[in-house]
């Protein structure tokens, strides 16, 4: 390996201990430092004790308000509505041409119940039904994202979910009207001001203020992160979630301004996002690294890129671009890029990804606010058995069984076998009281 000043790392596939090399710049394990967990642990054990005013002493100590009461940090219906118009034309037909298109997508989601029947009349099948109360946890900090209450809220809404509570670590304000006259284009039943590991807590206990729910959704930093996974088990929880992650694959086509503005656009959320470029073409990874000091200048969040690019940007060379879906597939990255000829094809190949963008015309950037599919999406390598979130994250599924007479007649015998195999009586002689009473 080897790191050129003032630019990314570089990485070849030819390199006898590649992938080693590549998990040691992927650094996945910060998720679970033991000192994260321990603060995380005391905040939750201190809100599920305390309840409003320990949600309110957090609040004021980790984001710096200076609020009394949790009633202060409600943020009404009217104060919703009262940011939506706000709005100018253009910030509001922005907003509502992302919501349409979010929802238009995930309505295509929308699972139905189904059931079958046998010849001998039994049903079988299964349920859909919505969770009645979910938490949608968006992220703050280094910037607003009124496009993750969209995201998190409009799968929700268009499952049909009855209350939808979300959290912000926005103060309500000017600075924040973006995310609130969100929240009322999507269908946000309650708002509180609150962020972090207390967020995760008051969703997943309640407080005598915020209502306990079934499910929390939504990404944030470490101790978000660290919260929703212990609260896991008393509430559901959609994923768990990293840093933001980009890796592209290009053939060396494309044009490489191009290429280095989508690195930049994961870079500049903030230090630890991760922006990795994979090219058969080892002149254009050279293009590329041109184009990312000429431009880069320019940015307004130029530090953060900077900062984000050195330690966690990785340019990878490859021998064709079959070696480049495998590299990939190694890292299941959160947001994928296929900027080659033929992506179609190579597309059966890519088995770990959160989001696939095709072409050279599909920037992670559309799909980060417009393009329709939620942008809440798998970090950290869990692209491998995690999915983009989706309408399916707020319905649940019921087996539904209905057995005839003659239905249990046929099942009994097998059921009763397998279950004093099992050495389970009751069992056995559950199933064979339907067979006695229907051969009375």
């Amino acid at each position: 390996m080897s790191k050129l000043t003032n630019s990314i790392t570089r990485l070849s596939t030819t390199a006898s201990n590649f992938e080693q090399q590549l998990n040691q710049l992927l650094r996945r394990e910060m998720l679970v430092e033991k000192k994260v967990t321990e603060a995380v642990r005391k905040i939750l054990a201190d809100v599920k004790l305390r309840g409003d005013q320990a949600v309110v002493d957090f609040t004021n100590q980790f984001d710096d308000y200076k609020v009394q009461s949790i009633k202060e940090l409600i943020v009404s219906s009217d104060q919703l509505q009262n940011s939506l118009g706000s709005l100018s034309n253009e910030q509001r037909q922005s907003l509502t041409h992302a919501a349409e298109r979010i929802k238009s997508y995930h309505e295509k989601q929308k699972q139905s119940s189904w059931q079958y029947k046998e010849a001998d009349g039994s049903v079988y099948g299964q349920k859909i039904s919505p969770l009645e109360r979910v938490g949608v946890y968006v992220p703050g900090g280094k910037a607003n994202y009124p496009s993750s209450v969209l995201m998190l809220a409009i799968p929700a809404q268009v499952a049909g979910v009855s209350e939808i509570i979300a959290t912000v670590p926005t103060p309500y304000g000017d600075d924040g009207k973006l995310i609130f006259a969100a929240a009322a284009l999507a269908g946000v039943s309650q708002l509180y001001t609150v962020g972090g590991a207390q967020a995760i807590a008051a969703l997943a206990y309640g407080t005598e203020t915020i209502p306990r729910v079934d499910k929390i959704a939504g990404p944030g930093n470490v101790f978000v992160t660290a919260a929703k996974k212990m609260v896991f088990g008393d509430v559901g929880i959609d994923m768990v979630a990293g840093p933001s992650e980009l890796t592209i694959i290009c053939d060396g086509k494309t044009d490489p301004d191009w290429i280095a503005m989508d690195l930049f656009s994961q870079a500049e959320h903030d230090e630890q996002a991760q922006s990795i470029l994979i090219s058969i073409d080892e002149e254009y990874l050279d293009a590329v690294q041109v184009s990312i000091d000429k431009l880069l200048p320019k940015m307004e969040r130029a530090e953060i890129i900077q900062t984000s690019l050195k330690n966690r940007g990785i340019l990878i060379s490859v021998k064709d671009i079959e070696e480049a879906v495998l590299v990939s597939n190694l890292i299941a990255p959160e947001h994928l890029e296929v900027s080659v000829d033929d992506h179609d094809v190579i597309l059966e190949g890519i088995k770990n990804a959160g989001a696939i963008f095709l072409g050279r015309y599909s920037a992670e950037a559309l799909g980060d606010y417009c393009a329709g599919p939620s942008h809440v999406l798998p970090t950290s390598g869990t692209a491998r058995f995690f999915s983009a979130l989706g309408v399916y994250d707020f319905q649940k599924r019921s087996s539904i069984i209905n057995c005839s007479a003659e239905g249990a007649q046929n099942l009994a015998v097998t059921a009763a076998e397998l279950a004093r195999n099992e050495h389970l009586q009751a069992h056995a002689l559950s199933a064979e009281y339907r067979l006695r009473k229907n051969s009375d």
